[in-house]
């Protein structure tokens, strides 16, 4: 049984969607907090820093920038030459590049085939399989676990396109709110129960005769499994809602081409929908805040509050978990007030915990718990009702190619925030001034979100508002 072209599915079949929908926020979260945020970074690193050891002893100390510091010894990629402390910040930013490129062709091959359940399969089976085979990272083959986080990053970019627009085809105006908050939430429990678990591994290692290495490299293959494993009930539950706009004529190389023409002229109908624009502006500014404040506290822990690495990971679970609940708690409040109002509170409760984490005290534990815990009941809320809030304003039938706008302008924006804080810790000498300088993100967001006349963005694109914004 399918349901085209818009026809309101049975309540029943509606709401199995829903939850199956939800389902693959927890599977992925697998891959930005495990790996991304927590194992990937330090692990690379020190292959890569191994290997320009063993460069250093062939050919000698020349191959070091500087011979006091391993990590300052170079390595090369693709007739390239940096210290090896250098490749992740570098490889963070040709993956996020490679996204910028991708995603859009993506978004629309997605709504001009409306084959969302095939791609959302290709993509989180091709992300999972990479991040599963990082387990073959060892030795010196850093250049492989580049190669693979590239192809991963791209898989979990795209499959997140193509997840996200399937909301407005499962929840109607005033359902949204909620499925989205849900979603959100369930993805942070997911993301901190697999972490939980990856740090039984890691740190129990030795108990059982496991090697640091192969510790870290089971957690890739499990975060794989993971990622893999529970996205089969999204895919079990999601069906086709729209007929194919080639008559499902088109594959391969001619849905490429006929998607990167219609990403065209969707990017020329755009400036159509200001309003949606405006909204999405205000977005890319708030949620570069965000992403900042997620990426530094634990650099603010560690070298402004002298917190040690135990803390810092204990910290990590807390918002991870204390996301869920806040999570569920916006999409309560939006129930009751409106997404646009509860984003408006949720942005300026990020203002008052940066100004709390400038008068967090050196060493104090207990005070910087206390901040992940602000951190975390508005950390999920605040993207899932940003998500819920733009998919009102999409154009019916276009609903991946603008959440692949919605995606790179999400990652086009964000070197601003981290250059921002970097620069005035730098300017000030202090990480204090660097970590509240970010409340200019939240500030200006909040402004231009009270701006936006949300129901008239709604109505301009032809979709019915919810009752309450």
């Amino acid at each position: 049984m399918s349901v085209m072209d818009g026809e309101a599915a049975p309540g029943a079949v509606r709401r199995r969607e829903q939850r199956g929908w939800c389902w693959y926020d927890w599977a992925n979260s697998v891959f930005p907090t495990s790996v991304t945020t927590v194992f990937l970074s330090l692990y690379l690193t020190s292959v890569a820093t191994e290997a320009a050891k063993a460069d250093v002893a062939r050919n000698g100390p020349r191959a070091c920038a500087s011979g006091n510091a391993l990590v300052d010894c170079d390595i090369s990629f693709l007739g390239l030459a940096f210290p090896a402390g250098s490749l992740w910040g570098y490889l963070l930013s040709v993956a996020t590049v490679v996204q910028v490129l991708v995603l859009p062709i993506t978004g629309a091959v997605a709504d001009r085939t409306q084959s969302k359940r095939l791609m959302l399969a290709i993509f989180a089976f091709g992300g999972a399989f990479a991040t599963g085979l990082l387990a073959l990272v060892a030795g010196s083959n850093w250049q492989l676990g580049v190669v693979l986080f590239v192809l991963a990053n791209i898989c979990f970019g795209a499959s997140v396109v193509v997840y996200y627009s399937f909301l407005p085809e499962i929840a109607d105006a005033d359902e949204r709110d909620a499925v989205s908050t849900r979603g959100w939430a369930i993805g942070y429990l997911g993301g901190g129960s697999a972490l939980a678990l990856h740090l039984v591994i890691y740190l129990g290692h030795d108990a059982v005769g496991m090697s640091t290495e192969t510790a870290v490299r089971l957690i890739f293959f499990l975060s794989g499994v993971w990622w893999a494993a529970f996205t089969l009930l999204p895919l079990t539950a999601l069906r086709r809602h729209r007929a194919p706009e080639s008559g499902g004529r088109e594959s391969g190389a001619t849905a490429i081409t006929a998607g990167f023409k219609q990403l065209i002229s969707t990017l020329r109908q755009a400036r159509h929908f200001p309003l949606t624009l405006a909204f999405l502006c205000a977005y890319w500014v708030y949620t570069d805040g965000i992403a900042t404040v997620t990426q530094v506290s634990a650099q603010y822990g560690k070298l402004e509050l002298h917190l040690p690495q135990e803390t810092l990971i204990v910290t990590l679970l807390i918002v991870q978990f204390i996301a869920f609940i806040g999570g569920v708690l916006h999409g309560v409040v939006a129930k009751r007030i409106g997404a646009k109002k509860t984003i408006m509170i949720s942005l300026a409760t990020w203002l008052a915990v940066l100004v709390s984490a400038y008068f967090v005290q050196r060493g104090q534990e207990l005070q910087f718990y206390g901040l992940a815990v602000g951190i975390g009941m508005v950390l999920g809320g605040t993207n899932a009702l940003s998500r819920s809030l733009f998919s009102q304003m999409v154009p019916p039938g276009r609903e991946a190619e603008y959440f692949s706008l919605y995606e790179v302008g999400e990652r086009s924006t964000s070197w601003l925030g981290p250059l921002v804080f970097a620069a005035v810790g730098q300017a000030t000498g202090s990480f204090r001034l660097a970590i509240v300088s970010l409340v200019i993100f939240f500030a200006v967001g909040l402004v231009l979100v009270s701006l936006v006349p949300v129901r008239r963005a709604i109505q301009a694109v032809g979709n019915t508002p919810p009752k309450l914004l």
